[in-house]
């Protein structure tokens, strides 16, 4: 018995240290597709805090782009991003990424980072968001979700459709992020 409790041990114990070590967005170096066209890479703002929305044109927290805007404009010169990821995930995007894009810029002054229309749920998620689902437990509920990326690119929070961009919960973590935090 205490020979197979030690086989055993020793396994667990292999295991252990042949597992490789969680991925982060930096680690794994997620590229999405860009709205703009070519494409954009988490390992592009490496060293940055992110913050990355899955978004949708026809929702009613459509209008926190003015604040995720305002969010990029206050923090960007500091290091942040702000990465919209428009989904047509709970159907309420626009039918085409050239709509999408017209539309935000249009409305809102879009200048941020923005992504062509990406699945953030299920079997089809894209890898980032499988990523979150899969080591962290999280995939978005609804649109405008909020999933905040350290420096080291790990997840260091997120934040449902509620929470507006500017509030002190998401400007707090997201100032301590920054190298004059």
């Amino acid at each position: 018995m205490l020979k197979t409790f030690r086989r055993l041990a020793l396994a667990v114990a292999a295991i252990t240290i042949l597992a490789p070590l969680p991925a982060t967005a930096e680690s794994e170096d997620w590229v999405f597709d860009s709205i703009d066209g070519g494409t954009l890479s988490l390992s592009d703002w490496s060293g940055q805090p992110v913050l990355v929305v899955n978004t949708a044109s026809r929702c009613g927290y459509t209008y926190q782009y003015d604040g995720l805007q305002a969010l990029y404009d206050r923090y960007r010169d500091d290091g942040l991003v702000v990465l919209a990821v428009p989904s047509q995930d709970f159907r309420q995007e626009l039918a085409t990424d050239e709509k999408v894009k017209e539309f935000c810029e249009v409305n809102f002054g879009i200048d941020m980072p923005m992504t062509t229309i990406t699945h953030v749920r299920g079997p089809d998620a894209h890898a980032f968001y499988q990523w979150l689902a899969d080591t962290h437990g999280f995939a978005p509920r609804w649109n405008f979700n909020k999933v905040l990326l350290g420096p080291d690119g790990d997840m260091v929070e997120t934040y449902g459709s509620a929470a507006r961009p500017l509030s002190a919960a998401i400007t707090d973590r997201i100032e301590a992020l920054l190298p004059r935090g």
